[in-house]
């Protein structure tokens, strides 16, 4: 009789399937929970700059480059056009306050000044003749006067003793009538004179003031075509050096046209462009410092120019004490501005990893210098040296300043 054989559910190769998913998921849970995930390369020590974090003072400022100028400059520009007709003094060379430079020469001017001297005199001439007219013309009228003020005595005489010999029947009444209208008729004629005579002496006085006024004004016209005839003369206007002059004999000069400068050879100046970007933290009173011939000097920001060109601004700025020995016009000096006074900070050298990360993280040399691990970072103020740290770094950390852009995505660098 047949046995009915029960079929074994645990077989071998069910037995090794089971036992490998095992090892698999037990692999799979070790290497989540236990093992190293962070993506490794090795570099060549030497060919990474190191740099150490540290307690400092950090002065933010900004590198800039100032150009040596004196302390001040005078513009020559023309007051009147003309053609240059003699230069007295060479570009370079050192002028007295008052030395003529060169001289000009107008013909337009020149006419317009004899012009006006020829009105001047002819109306001096007619000023003189019509006084000498105005007053024989009033001398003869106090003639007249006299003639008849003298008249009028004789004519008063005859009247009051006509007017006694009248009362006594003495003279017949025609003849007192007539010696009554004679004198009636000097006395007006006297009134009428000396109304006359003090008018034109008047209307001479207001004619005189009158010329005596264009005469003046004529005057003021000539001094002012003078003064315009003696700015064909160009003057240095202090003691300097002439500078950049522009001019040649037989050359043609527009009138507000620059032909060089003097410059004030006692002191000097530093100016300098500065970005945009630092308009609203510059201000006078901000002082920088630069090296020249071993030595560490000081200047500080005397003016700021507010005007905007070229995406910068200009600044004019003084030594702190005399400008260093041996400084020249025109030199090019590299300076630290301070925008601040200064604080204490935790600091890391300035390096080309804050392209690549912008500032959010570093890489950190471990203790044994063997690698080096990613941390993130906070970074604030930066100058052109440092950067302050805000936050994951602490002094003595030693870090990986070179750049990372050939890193990729590594989260640790093995230092060999």
């Amino acid at each position: 009789m047949d046995r009915v054989i029960e079929k074994k559910t645990n077989t071998p190769k069910r037995i090794a399937i089971v036992v490998g998913a095992v090892a698999l998921l037990v692999l799979l849970i070790y290497n989540l929970l236990f093992a190293e995930h962070t993506s490794k390369l090795n570099v060549d020590s030497e060919r990474v700059t190191l740099g150490s974090v540290q307690d400092g003072v950090f002065q933010e400022f900004i590198a800039i480059d100032g150009s040596v100028e004196p302390l001040k400059t005078f513009y020559l520009d023309i007051a009147e056009g003309g053609r240059v007709e003699q230069v007295y003094v060479e570009d370079g060379q050192t002028v007295q306050e008052g030395d003529t430079i060169l001289k000009l020469s107008n013909t337009t001017l020149q006419i317009d000044f004899m012009t006006r001297e020829s009105q001047l005199y002819d109306l001096m001439n007619e000023r003189q003749n019509s006084e000498i007219t105005m007053k024989q013309d009033l001398i003869r009228k106090e003639n007249d006067l006299a003639e008849i003020d003298y008249s009028l005595t004789l004519a008063q005489r005859k009247y009051e003793r006509n007017k006694m010999l009248i009362a006594e029947n003495v003279i017949p009444q025609e003849e007192f009538q007539a010696s009554e209208d004679e004198y009636n008729y000097l006395n007006k004629r006297k009134t009428l004179a000396d109304r006359s005579v003090k008018q034109d002496a008047k209307l001479m006085d207001d004619r005189l003031r009158q010329l005596d006024l264009s005469i003046s004004r004529m005057s003021a016209n000539i001094d002012m075509a003078r003064k315009t005839l003696n700015n064909l003369y160009v003057l240095a206007p202090i003691t300097g050096q002439l500078s950049s002059l522009k001019a040649e004999v037989g050359e043609s000069k527009g009138a507000g046209e620059n032909i060089g400068q003097v410059d004030n050879m006692s002191g000097y100046k530093v100016s300098a462009n500065i970005d945009q970007h630092y308009i609203s933290r510059v201000y006078e009173g901000l002082t920088g410092t630069f090296d020249f011939n071993g030595k560490t000097h000081e200047v500080k920001i005397a003016k700021v120019f507010p005007d905007v060109q070229n995406n910068t601004f200009k600044v004019d700025m003084h030594f702190a004490s005399d400008a260093p020995e041996g400084i020249r016009r025109g030199q090019t000096l590299q300076m630290k501005l301070n925008l601040n006074d200064g604080g204490n900070a935790v600091l890391v050298p300035r390096g080309g990893f804050y392209q690549s990360t912008g500032g959010n993280w570093i890489f950190v040399v471990d203790e044994s210098g063997d690698f080096a691990t990613k941390r993130n970072i906070k970074l604030g103020r930066q100058n052109p040296n440092h950067y302050e740290v805000l936050d994951g770094l602490q002094p003595g950390d030693k870090v990986v300043l070179s750049s990372y852009d050939s890193y990729g995505e590594i989260d640790r660098l093995e230092l060999k």
